[in-house]
């Protein structure tokens, strides 16, 4: 098995540190592209100078990949917004991908820079730089930030000091339970382009948060019932969210739940009409039957059952308006202006 990715940096550090790892052999060599002196969190590096100068050859790599694909619906952007290359060369090969491939999806997995989890002072301003780019050219933006990632490795699975293994983790359960559809059969389908279509009544209102369900410590394993009811109180709990927002802070718009393992349909109808009955004050009443569900019948490792929970709500501001907060600080006090 070969992913079919492309590994972009700036500096040859990490995508050596990526060749050196476990995971190493599994990419094709070709497909690691690099800089050389790294974009230094600088937003306009990554996007119009040293970004600028590699996007030929990372257009080329996705053109190949693009061309051995048997049945191409899209991409899938995985970046940060908090550093330079993240937001810079990851928001001008957005638009690079709009211009070669207008017909087809652009989803993206953003990790927002978050207050309590910082790496550097300029990462609202790079944030605040890259907004614009995904309003507009991204088709599903799935939003995450390392505040709520370490939040559920420390509340919820109980590991006192969560590594970046830990949390890409989380990102990695969120990513393979969205796409899980694509690449399994079940009862019920779903691929990006119906993600899109059931997920978002105006086209700029494409920015979700993910949940996933069953997270538990492990010394707890043996005590949880796993089971469509569970699983779903999970996936609408504000623990579970990646994102540090609270979804009762605002509406759900639409919601879709992909649920993996040996399920019956009839259950998880029920229990998403009992949810929707239960709060209907957390659901805009404007979209009538807004919860999509897709059944897999292909449980992940280790697990019965999981489910993955992406919602649509309009509680995401605050994810905008902290960062809009923190932009609007620095600039008054002419901060690296």
């Amino acid at each position: 098995y070969v992913p079919r990715s492309v590994n972009v940096d700036l500096e040859p550090g990490t995508i050596d540190h990526l060749k050196s790892g476990p995971m190493g052999h599994l990419f094709r060599p070709d497909n690691y592209v690099h800089g050389e002196s790294g974009a230094g969190n600088n937003f306009s590096k990554g996007y119009y100078t040293e970004g600028a100068e590699l996007m030929d050859s990372v257009l080329e790599v996705a053109r190949k990949e693009t061309e051995r694909a048997d049945f191409f619906q899209g991409f899938q952007l995985v970046h940060s917004l908090g550093g330079g290359t993240g937001s810079g060369l990851g928001t001008n090969l957005l638009s690079k991908l709009r211009e070669e491939y207008p017909d087809r999806m652009l989803a993206t997995w953003s990790v927002l820079p978050s207050p309590k989890v910082s790496d550097t002072v300029v990462e609202p301003y790079n944030a605040t730089l890259s907004f614009h780019q995904l309003v507009e050219n991204a088709d599903l933006s799935f939003c995450m930030d390392n505040e709520a990632l370490y939040d559920i490795c420390q509340r919820t699975l109980r590991t006192q000091s969560p590594k970046y293994e830990d949390l890409n983790m989380l990102i990695s359960y969120a990513m393979s339970g969205s796409s899980t559809t694509l690449r399994f059969p079940g009862q019920l389908n779903s691929d990006l382009r119906k993600l899109g279509v059931n997920m978002i009544p105006f086209p700029r209102l494409h920015f979700f948060t993910c949940g996933y369900a069953p997270l538990v410590a492990s010394a707890s394993q043996a005590y949880q019932a796993l089971n469509v009811p569970e699983l779903v109180q999970q996936g609408f709990s504000s623990r579970n969210n990646m994102a540090a927002i609270d979804p009762r802070a605002g509406k759900y718009l639409t919601v879709a739940a992909i649920f993996r393992g040996k399920i019956s349909s009839r259950e998880v109808e029920a229990e998403m009409h009992n949810v929707q009955v239960k709060s209907a004050n957390g659901f805009v009443e404007w979209i009538p039957q807004n919860v999509q569900t897709s059944l897999c019948d292909v449980p992940p490792p280790n697990v019965k059952l999981s489910a993955t929970f992406i919602g649509n709500t309009t509680a995401i501001q605050e994810l905008f308006k902290r960062t809009h907060n923190q932009f609007s600080a620095m600039s008054a006090a002419r901060l690296l202006a």
